[in-house]
């Protein structure tokens, strides 16, 4: 147990928040945002989400605080729900963390594309190849037991946030308000009414989700703080200073150039925005902290996914052979599927049209699901505990969080979530397979209903895809 000198004061963990959170996201933030929405319905957007994080954050917090005994995102779901909800929670967890590297992979070929013009786009042959050969290196050395160094992550977090804060900075210097207000609410005619910019708020919405994608693992990290007072407390301010380097990191931009002229920048934006503002070192600067950043965040998020399979398999939701640990302590099987699932699917962008957005799509719809189900139980554990003081608060926390995740997919990513169905099908299979070795039995009347409506949904979909109804 971490004694009391060595557990982490305010500050670090707040900072620990920030860094873990940030990912390659940020660095496209400005195009795709520009190509969604107007600075103003941006604004309204950022408000929207801001709102929906926060009390997601609060929802992970308290469960984090009076659940301490549950292992796993995913157990949420088990506890509160049955072992069918839990695997839907942890293979949707599983499935997020995965497609990230794959998002991880485009958007680190787009960089180098920066250096070497026929890397620039992410999802070519040549660029789907070498990226393979990045992330098959990643997972042997992972699968050696080589994760990451304090010295590492030291070093990648620099790389990540001196960019960043710089790019901000500058972009501030710059800021002209004439531009900023010339389209403020885009090509709008007459009067401005809320349902005629919803359906750039709707664009947005999945952009922004997307970079908040990760925000368990960082209030995971509060339970390492020196009481939990200040552990729920600097989660928030965690949260909000991430909110707050999102916004002025997407909306500075529509200040310095406009509107149409963002949209046309070429991925990741932040490089040849900032090449813009101060000339070709710029980009040579963003672009490298870009590169050191994602090969570390794709480190770190290789062995993930790998993880999530193994504590599924030790909590009976997968077959045992999925736990089982190399000598380096490594979950062999766990790690390789994980790295074909991340192969299959870089050969799939090969067909996709915009290879980087169609990857943290699926990303985030897929972990909306994990995120619903611990709305869910959030809901669910402070009603059945309502006499304590404090869990009615938390209630209306956890149905705030739970309207914001479930209205944010509907309106935003429905279709990438029918395509999600389509990786739930072997799952089921395993999670059938498991439960005859463990019980007996296969599923239940319920869990049966559940696996028919989602292998339904997955063949619709497999369906319109062949079609050309439903388009990658």
């Amino acid at each position: 147990m971490t004694s009391q000198a060595h557990k982490i004061n305010g500050v670090s963990l707040t900072a620990m928040v920030v860094t873990t959170a940030i990912g390659s996201g940020i660095f496209a933030l400005s195009s795709d945002l520009a190509v969604a929405a107007s600075p103003g319905a941006a604004i309204i957007s950022w408000t929207i989400v801001g709102f929906g994080i926060l009390m997601l954050a609060a929802c992970l917090n308290n469960l984090l605080n009076k659940r301490s005994d549950l292992e796993g995102i995913f157990s949420y779901g088990k506890a509160g729900f049955g072992s069918f909800v839990g695997f839907i929670s942890g293979w949707g967890y599983w499935m997020s963390a995965w497609l990230g590297n794959v998002a991880f992979a485009t958007v680190f070929m787009s960089t180098l594309g920066y250096f070497f013009p026929f890397f620039q786009h992410g999802n070519s042959p040549q660029s789907i190849f070498v990226a393979s050969i990045l992330a098959w290196a990643l997972t042997f050395l992972v699968n050696h037991g080589i994760e990451s160094a304090a010295l590492m992550n030291t070093v990648i977090t620099v790389c990540k946030l001196i960019p960043i804060f710089t790019f901000i900075i500058v972009a501030a210097i710059l800021f002209n308000g004439h531009i900023f207000t010339a389209q403020f609410w885009g090509n709008l005619r007459g009067s401005v009414t809320f349902g005629a910019i919803a359906p750039q708020i709707r664009s947005s919405l999945m952009i922004m989700m997307w970079v908040f994608v990760g925000i368990e693992g960082a209030t995971v990290l509060a339970s390492r703080a020196k009481s939990r007072k200040i552990a729920g407390r600097s989660t928030l301010i965690g949260v909000s200073c991430l909110l707050l380097i999102y916004v002025l990191a997407s909306i500075l931009p529509y200040g310095y150039l406009p509107r149409a002229e963002l949209v046309q920048m070429k991925q990741p934006a932040m490089v040849y925005i900032f090449e813009e503002m101060v000339g070709q070192w710029g980009g040579s600067f963003i672009s490298i902290g870009l590169l050191i950043s994602i090969l570390g965040a794709w480190l770190s998020w290789t062995m993930l996914p790998a993880e999530t399979l193994g504590m599924m398999a030790e909590q009976g939701l997968l077959p045992k052979r999925f736990a089982k640990k190399n000598k380096h302590g490594v979950p062999t099987l766990a790690l390789m599927t994980t790295a074909c699932m991340v192969q299959g699917f870089m050969i799939v962008l090969v067909f996709a049209e915009k290879a980087y957005e169609f990857a943290y799509s699926l990303c985030t719809a897929s972990i909306v699901v994990c995120y619903i189900i611990v709305a869910a139980y959030q809901i669910k554990y402070s009603w059945q505990n309502r006499s304590t003081k404090g869990n009615l608060l938390q209630m209306w926390i956890g149905i705030a969080a739970l309207t914001f995740q479930f209205v944010g997919i509907t309106l935003a990513g429905l279709q990438y979530l029918f395509i999600c169905l389509v990786v739930y099908v072997p799952g089921i299979i395993l999670y059938a397979l498991t439960l005859k070795t463990n019980t007996g039995r296969y599923l239940n009347r319920l869990e049966w209903s559940a696996s028919i409506l989602i292998v339904s949904g997955a063949v619709i979909t497999v369906a319109m895809m062949l079609m050309g109804r439903l388009s990658l």
